[in-house]
C-alpha cells in the first residue's frame, strides 16, 4: 500500500530516518546540554531496548503483571440500533492501571533501570500516564516524580491519590493555564538538572526523538494483538479503525497494526465548545507546523505564533501539538483526522455505560461517539474502536459538571 510514494511494506525500518524525522516533521529541537542526554536514551534504546533479553522481559511483564493481551469486545447492544453496523472495543481498559498508558511505561522503565538510572520523571494530564509510571517505578524501585497541573490535579483527584499510594511525588504546576502544556514544561526543565541520575519518561508520542519512535515501538503491542484478534474472531479485517488523539499514543498504537492494510484510520481531536481558538485542542484538523517541547509538528498557535490555549472536556487530550508521526499521516492522507465535540462525547459516556456495562475514559469517549456518528453515515461495516482506557477517573467530575442522565 502506498500514500505519497511512501511504502508501508517496510514502513517502520524507514519512519522516522536516523534524524528523528517523519517527512519534516518531528527531530530534536532542545539546547545542547540536554541533548547529551537524550543521545543517551537513543543509544540504550537502540542497544539494549533491542535486545532479547530486554524484550522477552517487557512481554513476561504485560503477561504476568499487565493482563494483557488485552481482548476485543463486540458491544452487540450498541450496534443493535444500526441496520448493518457492528461495533468492537479493543479493550485497553483492562490492562493494570486501567489504560494503555501502561505499555510504555513498563518499557521506559525497564530501559531506565538498565541504564542505572534511579529515577523517572514524568508530566500527566488524566493523571493516567502518571499512575502507569509511577507504578512502573513501584514494580522496578524506583522514585518517581510526577508533574501535573493545578487545573487537572482538582478533575483527576481520584488518580493523584493512587500515584501518591503508590510513592510518587505529585508536583502540582501553576503556570500559565495549568494544564498539559505546562506539566511538561516543567517535568523538561527538572530533567534538565537531574539527568546524570534520571530519564524523562515522555507519556506520548511527542517530544525530540527518539520519544516518538521509543513510545510508538511500544504502544504497538495494541495494534498487533488488535488485528490477529480481529481476524480471528470475524475472518475479515474491520472497515474502519477508531482511536482518540491528543499526543496520539493510543492511536498510533492501534493504527501501527493496520496502516498496511485496506483499512480506514480514523484519529479523533477534541472540539471542546467550538472551533475558536481556546475552545478546543484540535491541532492537526486547525493547527500550522511549529516547534514546541523539542519537537516540529502541527500545532495551535495564537497571534504571536506561540503555543495557544487550549481546552477539551478531557485532561489527557487538552494539549496544543500532536505527536509528529500524527502530522505525516496527515498530510500523506493515511489516516484521516476528524474532531468531536464535548457533547457528543458526554452522549458517548452514558451511551456505552447504559448499553454495555462499560464505563470509558473521556478521551476514549471522543472515539466511541465518532464511530456512532460515522455508523450513522456509512450504515454498513464492521467499526474497531480503540478503548484506551477506563471512566474511573473521570466520574465525580462528570457528575459534579453533568449530573447523572
Amino acid at each position: 500500500m502506498k500514500y505519497q510514494n511512501v511504502n508501508f511494506n517496510n514502513y517502520f525500518a524507514n519512519y522516522p530516518d536516523a534524524n528523528g524525522y517523519f517527512g519534516k516533521y518531528g527531530g530534536s529541537y532542545i539546547p545542547q546540554d540536554l541533548q547529551k542526554a537524550i543521545d543517551e536514551v537513543n543509544i540504550a534504546y537502540q542497544t539494549i531496548g533491542q535486545s532479547s533479553a530486554f524484550n522477552e522481559e517487557l512481554q513476561r511483564i504485560r503477561k504476568e503483571f499487565q493482563g494483557r493481551p488485552t481482548p476485543i469486545t463486540h458491544l452487540k447492544r450498541l450496534s443493535s440500533q444500526f441496520d448493518d453496523i457492528n461495533l468492537f472495543v479493543k479493550r485497553e481498559d483492562l490492562n493494570h492501571t486501567g489504560a494503555h498508558k501502561i505499555n510504555h511505561c513498563m518499557g521506559e522503565a525497564l530501559l531506565a533501570r538498565s541504564m542505572g538510572k534511579t529515577k523517572l520523571i514524568a508530566e500527566t494530564g488524566a493523571g493516567q500516564h502518571g499512575v502507569a509510571l509511577a507504578t512502573a517505578a513501584a514494580y522496578f524501585g524506583l522514585k518517581c516524580d510526577i508533574y501535573m497541573g493545578a487545573v487537572d490535579v482538582k478533575k483527576q483527584a481520584p488518580n493523584v491519590a493512587r500515584m501518591k499510594i503508590l510513592g510518587a511525588n505529585v508536583i502540582e504546576v501553576n503556570e500559565g493555564s495549568a494544564s498539559l502544556k505546562e506539566a511538561v514544561d516543567a517535568a523538561f526543565k527538572a530533567y534538565s538538572q537531574e539527568y546524570d541520575n534520571a530519564i524523562y519518561c515522555i507519556g506520548s508520542v511527542v517530544g525530540p526523538h527518539p520519544f516518538p519512535m521509543m513510545v510508538r515501538d511500544f504502544q504497538k503491542i495494541v495494534g498487533i494483538e488488535a488485528r490477529e484478534q480481529f481476524l480471528t474472531m470475524n475472518n475479515c479485517l474491520p472497515d474502519a479503525v477508531i482511536a482518540c488523539v491528543g499526543g496520539g499514543s493510543n492511536a498510533i498504537g492501534i493504527f501501527s497494526g493496520f496502516l498496511n492494510d485496506d483499512v480506514e484510520l480514523f484519529g479523533i481531536e477534541p472540539l471542546g465548545k467550538g472551533k475558536q481558538l481556546g475552545q478546543h485542542a484540535a491541532s492537526l484538523a486547525y493547527g500550522q507546523e511549529g516547534i514546541m517541547h523539542g519537537f516540529n509538528s502541527l500545532m495551535l498557535k495564537d497571534q504571536d505564533g506561540n503555543p495557544a490555549p487550549v481546552y477539551s472536556i478531557a485532561s489527557g487530550l487538552d494539549y496544543p501539538s500532536s505527536g509528529p508521526e500524527h502530522a505525516f499521516l496527515h498530510d500523506i492522507g493515511r489516516v484521516k483526522y476528524d474532531v468531536i465535540n464535548d457533547y457528543e462525547t458526554i452522549d458517548a459516556f452514558f451511551e456505552l455505560s447504559r448499553k454495555e456495562g462499560i464505563i470509558p475514559a473521556i478521551e476514549s469517549s471522543h472515539a466511541v461517539a465518532y464511530a456512532i456518528k460515522l455508523a450513522k453515515i456509512q450504515k454498513k461495516g464492521n467499526f474497531l474502536i480503540n478503548l484506551s482506557g477506563r471512566g474511573d477517573k473521570d466520574i465525580d467530575h462528570i457528575i459534579a459538571t453533568y449530573g447523572i442522565r
